[in-house]
């Protein structure tokens, strides 16, 4: 197994099979000091990718913004809200040299409970959770690091396929599928004008011998 991934280009890191691309990641932030910023750099260390500066060459991870939204779940009897959702969302772009950029959005969704009557242990606990989201968000960067090949190759395969359909247009070339039904339906003309052709031809052949 461990021979076939590798030559196939992917290694195992940690807990996914990340592509050889990035065994060399630069990563910068909007907020490099930031709690996201910390949690995506020991994820780096935790999957073995060397973080490295900056550079033309070398694949960088962007991470663009991070914002925390909530909404109402339920209200208690004097209609405080006493159940919220947290939606915590970051945003991040990931550019390959000689391949191209994809950007992503990531979201994790948590609920908390809101009790008036312990209000610095509820501050606390958004504080909890709100990290925890943080470092869920930060594994699913690598999740999707760890597919970040098939996407490129997807972008590579569209490219091509865009560049095909150009230069068909430029030649002027019309290319067109032809249905089954239509097939059908042109073989049995087919065979219906040459049935004709057929009995023409025989009733020619009865006239000259006739004549004879």
């Amino acid at each position: 197994m461990a021979l076939a991934t590798a030559s196939c280009g992917f290694h195992l890191r940690g807990n996914y099979m990340l592509p050889d691309d990035i065994a060399k990641l630069s990563l910068t932030s909007f907020d490099r000091y930031g709690e996201l910023h910390r949690q995506v750099k020991s994820q780096f260390k935790l999957h073995g990718i060397e973080p490295v500066p900056p550079s033309a060459n070398v694949p960088n991870l962007h991470l663009i913004s991070e914002s925390t939204g909530e909404r109402t779940l339920s209200l208690y009897q004097n209609a405080r809200a006493a159940e919220y959702e947290l939606t915590y969302t970051v945003r991040y772009r990931v550019v390959v040299p000689n391949k191209g950029s994809q950007s992503y959005t990531s979201r994790v969704n948590r609920t908390f409970l809101d009790n008036p009557l312990t209000a610095l242990a509820k501050s606390v606990e958004r504080d909890m959770i709100e990290d925890e989201m943080r470092q869920q968000a930060s594994r699913q960067i690598m999740r999707q690091l760890a597919r970040l090949t098939a996407a490129f190759d997807q972008m590579e395969a569209d490219e091509l396929e865009s560049l095909l359909e150009e230069s068909a247009n430029e030649e002027g070339i019309s290319v067109t599928t032809e249905e089954d039904g239509d097939r059908d339906g042109a073989n049995q003309i087919f065979n219906t004008t040459s049935g004709e052709n057929d009995a023409s031809a025989a009733s020619n052949t009865n006239q000259v011998n006739t004549a004879e």
